[in-house]
């Protein structure tokens, strides 16, 4: 225990800290303080981009929090993108990987329910390290995107499902000027089929316009934007908050993955189903 307070007493903000269970003991040393300060988590993958930035800015908007960046594939730690992400306000960077996590290699999974939407196989991967991230760093606050929906409600599922004390906050998809979500995955779409890419955030937007008519017209409306830019989607579907069935009326999420230049590319809006954002007052 007096480690650990010394851990959080001789505390620099902006520290690379490449050992797990340090990270983990700097956690719990701030919130085991007489006044608990709440440790904010997010993380990053490949390539900073302006998505790992805006969950930056939102873990900092939490009061008092200090904020770890997990950081996958991360850089050296005296390059260019750590000085930024340090400059954004991360007082932990922590480069993470698979070894990190299981020295011992993986020996269990979490699987997710299936939504028949995203990769099954994928979604597993992706909710397994996101469950063993949040054990080992045991944070206050986790910030993940809304970039890639159906991971972020996963996610939901297995903190409720398996009690973590842990709150978690959705982040709005980040943009291009092009309407492209940001994502590790935008940078390799080929120049050639950037056009074809821009068709899913026009599906979407064209689909949640005609949102007060139902899920029906609203999947027909968005599948005749991608038929005309030649875009065959993997999966086209409205859906509830949760992924389940989506309501007659209320909030409802409107999904769409498709592979573009050999990229897979996934993207959702949030949409008042039966009601429209006309009518969003009430008039």
């Amino acid at each position: 225990m007096g480690e650990e307070k010394g851990e959080a007493m001789s505390f620099t903000p902006g520290q690379w800290v490449n050992d797990p269970q340090r990270v983990a003991m700097i956690s719990r040393a701030f919130r085991k303080k007489s006044a608990p300060v709440p440790v904010a988590l997010t993380l990053i993958t490949g390539e900073v981009h302006a998505g790992h930035f805006a969950c930056l800015r939102a873990a900092k908007r939490i009061r008092g929090a200090v904020v770890i960046v997990a950081w996958r594939d991360a850089p050296e730690e005296d390059s260019a993108a750590a000085q930024a992400v340090r400059d954004a306000g991360a007082d932990v960077i922590f480069p993470v990987s698979e070894d990190a996590l299981w020295p011992h290699g993986p020996r269990t999974r979490v699987t997710p329910a299936n939504h028949g939407l995203e990769s099954p196989e994928a979604l597993a991967a992706d909710v397994t390290f996101a469950v063993a991230l949040l054990g080992l760093v045991q944070p206050t606050d986790a910030v993940w995107g809304e970039n890639r929906y159906e991971r972020l409600i996963a996610i939901q599922y297995a903190v409720s499902d398996l009690h973590l004390p842990v709150r978690l906050q959705g982040v709005p998809t980040v943009r291009s000027g092009e309407g492209i979500a940001v994502s590790a995955a935008n940078p390799r779409i080929p120049e050639v089929d950037r056009p074809r890419a821009t068709a899913l955030s026009a599906a979407l937007t064209a689909g949640a316009h005609v949102a007060e008519e139902g899920a029906a017209e609203v999947e027909r409306v968005a599948r005749e934007v991608l038929k005309a830019a030649g875009v065959e989607p993997a999966y086209l579907a409205v859906r509830g908050r949760d992924l389940g069935d989506p309501p007659a009326e209320g909030d409802a999420r409107l999904l769409v993955g498709a592979d573009i230049g050999g990229v897979h590319l996934v993207d959702s809006v949030g949409l008042p189903l039966g009601i429209g954002f006309r009518n969003l007052d009430g008039s």
